[in-house]
């Protein structure tokens, strides 16, 4: 069997390795690292929780201990997806590297660009960053990849499939094309496979199992939730969750449960910490210093249940995580096998369990085509009870209105049913009407009989009306052009 000291690691590497407590490398390891000691471009897939990580820091190290880093010029480059797992692969960078002098860059979101500008300045030799904070400081005039001799993309389907297509291209045209690339991951997809040749020349392409299966080590269960209508399926699942986590009982040590949207996070943590259960959120729109926080409690064992988001899905290594749910299936197959694989990690023994709703059946049919066989089918504990649950809970529908309705509804009407009379309100009206005073009629105004003679008396000869006496409105003085007579030749 291969053991470390067979793979011409540094001496000083191979101390920290032992201290570790690690002595046989896995199949990735093994693997991969001659590959990329001898300055080879490397493929590399396998499942989560098979030592990726160390397959590529430690030959990283090995390279660069010959050498130093010249300011704001690192010499060696890791992208991930997320500041989670950027933080990760720097851990590892530092638990590897302990007896080397190589010095390193963490760039992530969500922390102060004047302490990373600091560390850039000095000179790095590994810079470890998500694709946004890194172009971020580049556009700034803070850093230079002209020395990159070793570019590694983890999670690199992730990455090119994610929208970091376009950071992607711009970084690999900011490095030098002698530069050596790792690409890891756990699936490749064949459309992704060809992006990925665009940026390897002549790689090995290691591939330790079948693409997109999930450990053996791994116990996985479905629960299939019965129909209800979609404002009360949520909270369906969340009464199952908490009945499948009591029935658990000790054998749960601590669990992770994904949520497909970051509002469902939220959600499902203040309702399992409303029932006395020791739950606390993590996902993309908390602070940082937070969402640090939230995982070293959990990875201290001060925290029983992280509900998450697929932001800690890649790359999360928490060894001891002995239960995984998914409260959501994913949307995209691939999550999937990247979820659970949280769980059964270095070998031991894991439980993934799947709540399903009859609306995830297309999420279902396309997790089980890429795993090429069904999901173990589970019962979820007083299962009766949540079919029979009271629908008060759930916001009561507004009566759809359908033709004909008014006419039935008269027609159904009681005939004892009496329309409010019109009277009262009609006499209100007019009552103020008939109340008002004649208008008082002015002396010097003529009588009626007396307005008719002298209309008689104002026509001429001719039958046309003489209208001096007659223009209304105009006081004494009326304008010339109105007393002209016009007659047609």
């Amino acid at each position: 069997m291969t053991q470390f000291s067979d793979l011409r690691l540094d001496p000083k590497v191979l101390k920290a390795i032992e201290e570790a407590g690690y002595t046989t490398p896995t199949p990735i390891q093994a693997q991969a690292i001659p590959h990329a000691l001898e300055g080879r471009d490397v493929l590399g897939i396998a499942q989560t929780g098979t030592g990726k990580t160390a397959s590529f820091t430690l030959p990283l190290i090995t390279r660069l201990g010959r050498g130093r880093a010249r300011a704001r010029m690192p010499r060696s480059l890791v992208l991930a997806p997320t500041r989670e797992l950027a933080a990760q692969v720097a851990e590892n960078f530092d638990t590897y590297a302990k007896y080397t002098r190589l010095t390193k860059a963490l760039l992530i979101g969500g922390v102060a660009f004047g302490e990373q500008d600091k560390l850039i300045d000095r000179g790095v030799d590994v810079l470890i960053a998500t694709p946004g904070r890194l172009l971020d400081h580049f556009e700034r005039g803070k850093l230079l990849l002209t020395g990159v001799e070793v570019m590694v993309v983890d999670e690199a389907d992730r990455m090119l499939d994610m929208g970091f297509i376009p950071d992607i291209e711009r970084i690999f045209g900011l490095t030098p094309f002698t530069r050596q690339t790792f690409f890891y991951s756990a699936t490749m997809a064949p459309e992704i496979e060809r992006i990925t040749n665009t940026f390897l020349s002549n790689p090995a392409r290691i591939e330790i199992a079948r693409q997109a299966t999930a450990s053996e080590t791994i116990t996985q269960e479905l629960i299939e939730l019965p129909a209800t209508k979609r404002d009360a399926a949520a909270k369906l699942k969340r009464e199952a969750l908490r009945a499948i986590i009591e029935a658990e009982g000790d054998k749960l040590e601590n669990a992770i449960i994904f949520c497909n949207r970051k509002v469902e996070v939220d959600i499902l943590s203040k309702s399992l910490s409303k029932h006395k259960l020791d739950a606390a959120p993590i996902h993309g729109d908390l602070d940082q210093s937070l969402r640090t926080r939230t995982l070293e409690r959990f990875r201290a064992g001060d925290l029983k249940l992280l509900i998450a988001s697929d932001v800690a899905a890649r790359g999360l290594d928490v060894p001891s995580v002995s239960h995984v749910f998914n409260f959501d299936l994913p949307s995209h197959p691939e999550d999937y096998v990247h979820r659970i694989g949280r769980t059964g990690r270095a070998g031991r023994s894991g439980k993934a369990i799947s709540l399903m709703v009859p609306a995830d059946q297309k999420y279902l049919e396309q997790i089980e085509q890429l795993l090429q066989r069904p999901l173990p089918r589970g019962i979820a504990p007083g299962i009766e009870s949540l079919k029979t649950a009271p629908e008060s809970d759930a916001p009561t529908p507004r009566p759809k209105r359908t033709r004909g309705a008014r006419s039935a509804a008269k027609v159904d009407a009681p005939e004892t049913q009496v329309e409010t009379p019109l009277a009262e309100p009609v006499a209100q009206i007019v009552e103020p009407v008939a109340l008002a005073e004649p208008p008082v009629r002015r002396e010097d105004a003529p009588a009626p009989r007396e307005r008719r003679d002298a209309d008689r008396s104002n026509r001429d000869r001719s039958g046309r009306r003489d209208n001096r006496d007659n223009i209304v409105g105009m006081g004494d003085h009326v304008p010339d052009f109105l007393l002209r007579e016009f007659r047609v030749a």
